[in-house]
């Protein structure tokens, strides 16, 4: 079970004496690193590259479990218990296809270069992921994680800028990569990590694996499965060329709201003081198990994983359906479940439900638990209680399986609410990071033992932080009674820098190595770090305020569980913001229905509709936003004063998110404008008549 080292929760940081310059504050460090960061692991200095990693745990835990997936039986259309490959097993799978690959490229393609080209990698998490990038830390290749929501033009751009002459896909994106292999012309090879086989044959029949292959011929484009790769990586093993720390690991490409994707360089010696940094705080036992459904193409779940392979524990993919996780946890029994708090908030509004929300006895006994369980936590009395555990939450535990130990939640705002719901209810630790793609992830992160939400703790063993002026937003490092600042991050584990990009690379990155977030913070008189703005997307109102729309969308969806999702606009000309929301349909519905008597199910997208059009229920859902807000510590400006509800949800496919599902604001507000112009019509409207 994963273990947590006690620290000071009176003390989280500490500024430097002598580091404070003209409009910035001092550097802030955890309280037991202030002589100097984590750079390497202190239990395994030798360890420098991620191939020195793997090799590491390989020698070490060669006969254990690793790597877990669910087979799909065609027959019964149902997926499997687990199944898994020794941490030896997978090492010979990695040398073989490694092997293949670079043969394929030096021999089958003719390019004598060994070294330093890319590798695509476009799936969801599988096995076969895990192996085809470890393939390149063996070979000294950058690995290239192809989002699994990119749409065509962004897969494109990537695989053209990273000069990527090999993809590796499920078999499910083949297809889509010949159809585009026009606009591809480095893409020389295509591996499909499901099987080519051809069916037995039937008279006047063709299968689908022979087309796909047919068409890649036409496109001068070699098609191949990963067992044929395999196959000839046995048949034609090739010598490792192990990298230096300093060697760049892997492209990570941040989607913007805007403009084309940035490919963050992470280098071997970034993955490692991430890793060191997390062993600092955390260890991982080999005994534990972790369930990963994170998209690796993204840094959290990444160096999670990372984590966990250095630790020689267990890796259990979940199988594809984000819908169905719960049923993967019930059959993995995980016991760390790292998350973001869009599903965290799924999983607490289904909970609530079930406990305080449920009708009758159960819901009074619920409610008394709870309230029980919240008092001990608030009090410092830690996360368990006798009786109400046995009575109730040692059942709410088998949800995900009934042996979670540890919670990890990032990338957004969680809601205080629900992150000691949560801690209560699972009996677990969870903690709350921050970090970006060039922190590693890696940040800052409250303690194990916190009990006060609201806060991303203080910075971890390897990261240092300042918070700097921004003048125009009116933070400054003098403000009382805390500092208060754009977020600026030091320490081995920040990336060196955008990848053919020097002009993103010079504004994020200054001369003394410092990373501009672009997200406001200040720091508390305990040392903590709190997110309260971000410096981008800002705008100015007619009476002169900037708005942060941004964060307001954070505070609005961490405290109100009506919210599957919410652009707020303003416009420059008007006083007041306007919203387009798409409603939660489990808390939705209910809501709505309690307001028009009306009977809808969840899944009925037309009832659904009909009731985001009553005005009765806009109305209520307004109030709801206004709670949220008053909560959330919005000024008045700030608070939403008309809300269009819509079931048209904000995809990748129709070009309203990115593929991080950050909203991309010029084509909502495009897509809105009718409904947006309605809404400050009406406000206009209602103005005189507020006057008379």
């Amino acid at each position: 079970m994963p273990t947590f080292f006690k620290m000071n929760l009176d003390q989280q940081s500490v500024e430097l004496p002598g580091t404070r310059s003209p409009g910035a504050t001092g550097h802030y460090r955890h309280p037991d690193y202030v002589d100097g960061l984590v750079e390497c692991i202190r239990a395994d200095p030798h360890i420098g590259t991620l191939y020195e990693l793997f090799q590491n745990s390989v020698s070490l835990y060669s006969e254990r479990e690793f790597l877990g997936h669910r087979p799909y039986n065609a027959t019964s259309q149902t997926y499997g218990s687990y199944v898994w490959q020794t941490y030896g097993e997978v090492d010979k799978r990695v040398n073989a296809f490694g092997s293949g690959v670079m043969h394929l490229n030096s021999v089958i393609l003719g390019n004598q270069q060994q070294n330093r080209w890319s590798l695509g990698i476009w799936s969801l998490n599988r096995p076969e992921w895990f192996i085809s990038e470890m393939s390149c830390n063996y070979f000294n290749l950058v690995s290239v994680a192809l989002y699994e929501t990119l749409g065509p033009d962004a897969v494109e751009y990537v695989i053209n800028h990273a000069e990527i002459p090999i993809v590796v896909a499920s078999g499910n994106h083949v297809a889509s990569l010949l159809e585009n292999a026009d606009k591809l012309p480095g893409m020389k090879v295509i591996i499909s990590m499901d099987p080519l086989v051809e069916p037995a044959q039937v008279p006047g029949a063709t299968s689908a694996a022979r087309v796909l292959r047919t068409w890649a011929s036409s496109k001068g484009i070699r098609l191949y499965d990963f067992t044929e790769v395999e196959a000839l990586g046995s048949a034609f093993p090739c010598k490792h060329l192990p990298p230096a720390p300093e060697d760049v690991a892997s492209f990570c490409y941040t989607s913007g709201t805007t403009g084309q994707p940035k490919g963050a360089m992470l280098t071997h010696r970034n993955f490692i003081v991430a890793v060191a940094t997390n062993s600092e705080a955390m260890i991982i036992s080999p005994d534990d198990t972790l369930i990963s459904f994170l998209p690796l193409a993204h840094i959290m779940g990444r160096y999670i994983d990372t984590l966990i392979t250095y630790s020689g524990a267990r890796v259990g993919y979940f199988h594809g359906d984000i819908l169905a996780l719960l049923d993967d946890a019930v059959e993995l029994k995980p016991t760390f479940f790292p998350a973001v708090p869009r599903l965290l908030n799924r999983i607490y509004a289904k909970l609530v439900t079930a406990t305080v929300g449920a009708p009758g006895l159960v819901g009074a006994l619920a409610r008394k638990g709870v309230a029980a369980k919240l008092a001990n936590l608030e009090a410092g009395k830690g996360l368990h209680h006798a009786l109400w555990d046995r009575l109730l939450f040692n059942k709410v535990k088998m949800a995900l399986g009934g042996r979670v130990q540890c919670m990890v939640t990032g990338s957004a705002p969680i809601a205080k609410e629900v992150l000691n719901f949560l801690r209560i209810a699972f009996g677990c630790v969870v903690v709350e990071g921050y970090g970006a793609t060039e922190s590693m992830g890696t940040a800052l992160i409250t303690g194990a033992e916190e009990h006060i939400p609201g806060h991303v703790g203080g910075p971890r063993s390897g990261c240092e932080v300042k918070l700097v002026d921004v003048p125009e937003m009116k933070y400054f490092s003098t403000d009382k009674p805390f500092p208060r600042g754009e977020i600026c991050l030091r320490g081995g584990h920040i990336i060196k820098g955008y990848y053919k990009d020097e002009k993103n690379t010079t504004e994020a990155f200054d001369s003394d190595k410092w990373y501009h977030s672009g997200d406001i913070g200040f720091v508390d008189d305990r040392g903590c770090f709190t997110i309260v703005d971000r410096k981008k997307n800002i705008f100015k109102m007619a009476q002169g305020e900037y708005v942060a729309p941004e964060k307001i969308e954070n505070v609005l969806t961490a405290r109100c569980n009506l919210i599957m999702q919410i652009f707020v606009y303003g416009d420059s000309l008007e006083s007041s913001l306007v919203a387009i929301s798409v409603p939660e349909p489990e808390t939705f519905v209910p809501f709505a229905c309690g307001i028009t008597g009306l009977k809808v199910g969840v899944t009925d997208l037309e009832g659904i509709q009909k009731l985001c059009q009553e005005p009765a229920v806009r109305n209520a859902y307004l109030k709801e936003l206004e709670k949220a807000g008053k909560a959330g510590g919005l000024r008045g400006f700030e608070f939403v004063k008309r809300v269009h509800l819509t079931t048209d949800a904000f995809t990748v496919e129709n070009g309203m998110l990115t593929p991080t599902f950050k909203v991309r604001r010029p084509q909502v507000q495009a897509y809105y404008k009718e409904q947006v112009n309605a809404m400050y019509g009406d406000l206009k409207n209602a103005a005189p008549a507020a006057r008379l």
